[in-house]
């Protein structure tokens, strides 16, 4: 049939049967216990803290939790609200942080800190909480319909946080502004319980994890490794400590599902933890130091829940790294802003040997803690990134840094971090200092690297995972404001790519993690994106000695197009197109080609095949797949190899979609990943002048990828080849609503939560121990 025609007919097909089908298929909701209206007590755990994980936490959890009001934690919940912007891109001083179970401990702590309460009455007034809920309730949405434009529902809006004093005002000019916020809402029997609760003074009980005696015992040896107080462990554990503050730690040698952060501590283990709250983990403190394993309270979010193994096998491991090289340390080194900027001043004592194979060893958490936080809104990092790219890292064997001392010792000054300094009048010189020094390091870089190997790099240049280490291959994806990693390089060919070495991943870990702080000054933010663009530079100045000299320039040139040209001009340093690579690749497809041999090199780490974005001939099958997911792919196949030019969809599909494949009782899911192309991504400002919408690409993978979803769809297996010959079809950008009408789960679909938390259950089905709750701040009103 003809697309237009086909997409004409379309709403009339579907009107029928078909949609009835569609939601007959969603079983009924799984809710809470629910505890009607009564005088009996409500228990907070069984019956309150349910009903917040099902439907409050997917907004309120993260820095960005509305308000500040993160609901994930009792806590939270006893903490309240707040009237402060944790993101502020105007504050030319740092905020004062406000971190749950850091920097304040009680009810009154944050009361002083200026949090309200959104659980106490005052006097006839009832809770905030209970009005808000009531202005939801009294307002519901109509089932599976768009919420009217002038809602913003957009993560940029300004968020009205009302105090109990305040609410009438606020209910009278937001009308739809009741919880939960523009989305289907509580139950009826979700809705009495929390009002009996709230009406019974809603106690909250204090949080507690009780640990078994196993696992008490293998954290109190950790503990114990960590604080031996030799001069050699006390900077290995400073450089662990500062490498782990924002892991969620698992004991793997135990089964029970508990998460420990590292924390400094001003009592020894046995006692209890008495929090050392400095804004950054390499600020200092006077005293004694003790580091501490202290158990998560939180409900997992995914955003935030990147994981970390302690295991027996890992302490073997690092106990081989830091301590079988002999080194000394002649003086402990201080906590000075010079030394929180420079970890390789810092930290030289350490064999560099060790302290880039650490990083290696765990390469995907590492780059997960730059990619997916510590910011729940990652714009100031994710602005200076390409939608798609793959990442290798540079073998240890042939890393100057690592291999050649006097190279290191002649470099290590010019390394030194931007961003500790909040003063705005610092800025501008701040940034030409560290510019300038980061291009005398990659001038002498240069050099060394054509000195020492005359005839260039090979693929034996690469770190190969030591052939067993699935991390060597990493694949990113950028989301707008937020991004992604996974195993593996995933998706077509990209524009570019990153090959990472010892300075490189370093810097990008103390830029944009130990020494970022969410609550920093515009100088602070502005410092840490402008150097990481440097970085990114870095990386992909890197690569190119990987590739014959002759097409070094034309693909730079093609990475800072139009106005990316003036960096290249004013900013970067040259690149060196005169030292030979001993690689050979087609001038035609440079970066084609040189994927593929990084894949055939790296055959025993690089995964499983890509049969859904790299298929020549059309007809791939993925290894081990059933016949219901080959279906599934012949299908989404078309979507893919194509650009927006050709199916103009993709440049109007959200930046991540869900697809739920209904196969009978089972399903299938998918992620609809939309790569923006950009002339360049040289710059703050802009990017809308700098979109090249025609060039935009789609990558479809099997499972969940990224953390903040921007819409699902949900179809049967029979239906999914109408559904992609509707985005075949698609002529507008307003056709896409037509689309969603049919196959989408709008925020006001009456299943909604159903299939939201069957996402979570994919999560816990394919990956237990990194499933975390998905945060729909960015679920989009098509």
């Amino acid at each position: 049939m003809n697309k237009r025609i086909w997409f004409a007919v379309l709403p009339a097909l579907l009107a029928g049967g078909a949609m009835l089908a569609l939601y007959r298929s969603a079983p009924q909701e799984e809710l809470p216990r629910p505890t009607p209206a009564s005088p009996q007590p409500v228990d907070y755990l069984t019956d309150i803290r349910p009903i917040f994980e099902h439907k409050c936490v997917v907004c309120h959890a993260c820095y960005d939790a509305p308000c500040q009001l993160k609901l994930s934690s009792h806590q939270g919940v006893v903490r309240g609200a707040s009237k402060q912007r944790v993101y502020d891109g105007t504050r030319t001083q740092d905020a004062e942080p406000n971190r749950l179970h850091v920097d304040a401990h009680d009810e009154q702590a944050w009361r002083g800190r200026g949090f309200y309460s959104v659980i106490d009455g005052n006097g006839p007034l009832p809770a905030l909480m209970e009005r808000m809920l009531a202005l939801g309730h009294d307002s519901p949405w109509p089932a599976n319909e768009r919420l009217p434009d002038r809602l913003d529902i957009a993560i940029t809006r300004s968020n009205r946080c009302t105090t109990a004093d305040e609410f009438d005002d606020y209910a009278r000019k937001h009308p739809y502004g009741g919880m939960p916020f523009a989305v289907t809402g509580l139950s009826e029997a979700e809705y009495q319980t929390l009002l009996s609760w709230l009406g019974q003074g809603a106690p909250v009980p204090e949080q507690q994890t009780v640990l078994s005696d196993a696992m008490s015992q293998t954290l109190n040896q950790w503990e114990a490794w960590l604080n031996r107080p030799e001069p050699r462990r006390q900077l290995v554990s400073r450089y662990l400590y500062e490498h782990w503050f924002l892991a969620h730690l698992s004991l793997t040698d135990h089964p029970e599902p508990v998460f420990f952060e590292l924390l400094r501590s001003r009592t020894p283990p046995g006692e209890p933890i008495a929090v050392l709250a400095t804004v950054r983990p390499t600020d200092g403190i006077t005293g004694a130091i003790y580091y501490r394993l202290r158990p998560r309270l939180e409900t997992r979010v995914h955003k935030t829940h990147i994981t970390y193994p302690l295991s027996r096998e890992k302490m073997a491991r690092l106990e081989q790294l830091f301590f079988s090289p002999d080194w000394a340390v002649s003086q402990l080194p201080d906590y000075s802003p010079a030394s929180a900027a420079n970890p390789f001043v810092t930290f030289a004592a350490i064999p560099a040997r060790a302290r880039y194979q650490y990083l290696l060893d765990n390469a995907l958490y590492f780059t997960r803690t730059f990619i997916r936080g510590p910011v729940c809104r990652g714009q100031i990092a994710t602005d200076v990134i390409r939608d798609q790219f793959w990442v290798g890292f540079q073998s240890p064997d042939h890393d100057l840094f690592v291999t050649y001392p006097a190279h290191a010792a002649a470099v290590g000054g010019w390394l030194a971090l931007p961003g500790l300094t909040s003063d705005l009048l610092s800025l501008g010189p701040d940034w030409i200092s560290h510019r300038d020094q980061r291009n005398r390091y990659l001038a002498r870089r240069q050099r060394d690297y054509a000195r020492q190997y005359p005839e260039g790099p090979d693929l034996e240049h690469l770190w190969h995972g030591d052939r067993h280490n699935p991390d060597a291959l990493l694949t990113i994806f950028r989301h707008h404001d937020s991004a992604s990693v996974i195993r593996g390089w995933q998706g077509a060919t990209p524009s570019t790519m990153w090959i990472m070495d010892y300075p490189l991943l370093e810097r990008t870990y103390y830029a944009l993690v130990a020494n970022f702080n969410v609550y920093g000054s515009v100088s602070h933010q502005a410092q840490t994106r402008l150097y990481f663009d440097l970085i990114r530079n870095g990386s992909e100045t890197n690569l190119l000695r990987f590739l014959p000299p002759a097409l070094r320039n034309e693909l730079l040139h093609s990475w800072y197009d139009q106005s990316g040209k003036l960096k290249l001009f004013t900013t970067y340093a040259d690149v060196d197109e005169q030292t030979p690579s001993r690689l050979r690749v087609s001038a035609r497809v440079p970066l084609a080609d040189f994927g593929s041999q990084v894949l055939r090199q790296l055959a025993e780490v690089r995964g499983p095949e890509d049969t859904l974005n790299r298929c020549p001939d059309g007809d791939c099958r993925r290894v081990g797949s059933s016949a219901a997911e080959q279906q599934a792919e012949r299908s989404l196949r078309a979507l893919t190899g194509v650009t927006a030019g050709e199916l103009p969809a993709i440049q109007w599909l959200p930046e991540v979609s869900l697809l739920r494949v209904e196969v009978g009782e089972r399903r299938l899911v998918y992620s609809l990943l939309h790569n923006r192309d950009h002339s360049n991504v040289a710059f703050i400002l802009g990017e809308d002048l700098r979109l090249r919408p025609q060039n935009d690409t789609l990558t479809i993978l099997p499972g969940i990828v990224g953390s903040y979803p921007n819409f699902i769809f949900n179809i049967k297996l029979e239906q999914l080849d109408d559904f992609v010959a509707a985005l075949q079809a698609m002529a507008r950008e307003a056709d896409l609503n037509t689309l969603a009408r049919h196959f989408g789960i709008r925020r006001t679909h009456p299943q909604f939560w159903f299939y939201l938390h069957d996402m979570h259950a994919y999560m816990q089905e394919s990956s237990p121990q990194e499933a975390g709750l998905l945060d729909i701040n960015r679920y989009l009103n098509l």
